[in-house]
């Protein structure tokens, strides 16, 4: 296609001999319709690449760009669900832990408790067995002086106690719990070779006797219990030195003792 000169015979392929004119009115169709073809085209092109992707999908475009959103979604949604469930297994972890630790404490609790229950009925149980039975009148270290039966210059008659060789003020104990019946000077009413004397009476129906004492700490009528301090030694009344005079009696009064050593045994206590 050409134009020469304005207003002359222009030379377009086609149209020679024409005004320019004329020659614009019979070239307007043919322009018309290479636009036409371009467009048609384009739609065409388009068509093709809507088709290929109608083809990938199946035969649907539309459902593309849904799907893939859909697809999105759902992962979206699976990651979610596992996030949520390891949260709430940590919290179930959590709960398990705090409630085992609890637990813990209270069994150990419990097993505090039990021992200390335990002991106390064990420390009861013991301290009922002391009060109930019998023990040695001197604890700690003492030296057996003289026993039952002796006989000398010492003593008018038989020796009818044991003697515990201690220091003055050495504390003296029950061998039982009992009835205090005599207390006092002049041996407690059994004369002054005693000295200073307690007499108890025991539920068996025997009687223990202590004399020779510095100092008498308990009255007639008091109760007292096995182990109980009742008096200080001493060195009172017919005596060669510091000791506890110690009796069992089948009676109150003098006259009546058996072998003290011989009773403790068979009561359960080395003497």
């Amino acid at each position: 296609m050409a134009f020469e000169g304005t207003g002359a015979v222009t030379h377009i392929g086609g149209f020679t001999g024409m005004s320019s004119t004329n020659q614009s009115r019979a070239l307007l169709p043919r322009l018309r319709s290479r636009a036409g073809t371009l467009t048609i085209g384009a739609c065409a092109a388009a068509l093709l690449a809507g088709g290929g992707v109608a083809q990938a999908t199946g035969g649907n475009g539309d459902l593309f760009a849904s799907g893939h959103a859909t697809e999105l979604s759902q992962h979206a949604k699976v990651q979610a669900d596992l996030q949520q469930r390891s949260v709430t297994e940590d919290a179930k972890q959590a709960v398990a832990a705090k409630a085992e630790s609890e637990q813990a404490v209270a069994e150990k609790a419990a097993a505090d408790k039990a021992a200390a229950e335990k002991k106390a009925a064990a420390d009861k149980a013991a301290a009922e067995k002391k009060a109930n039975g019998w023990v040695t009148p001197i604890s700690g270290g003492y030296t057996i002086s003289a026993t039952f039966g002796n006989d000398g210059n010492r003593w008018a008659a038989g020796h009818s106690g044991q003697d515990f060789a201690v220091p003055t003020g050495t504390a003296v104990k029950s061998v039982h719990k009992g009835t205090v019946v005599k207390a006092g000077g002049n041996g407690a009413g059994d004369g002054p070779a005693y000295g200073n004397a307690v007499v108890i009476r025991h539920a068996d129906g025997h009687y223990s006797q202590y004399a020779h004492l510095s100092t008498v700490q308990v009255s007639v009528g008091d109760e007292v219990k096995a182990g109980d301090q009742i008096a200080l030694s001493g060195n009172t009344g017919n005596s060669s030195g510091p000791h506890l005079h110690f009796e069992i009696r089948t009676t109150p009064d003098f006259g009546s003792a058996v072998d003290p050593a011989n009773f403790l045994r068979d009561k359960g206590v080395d003497v």
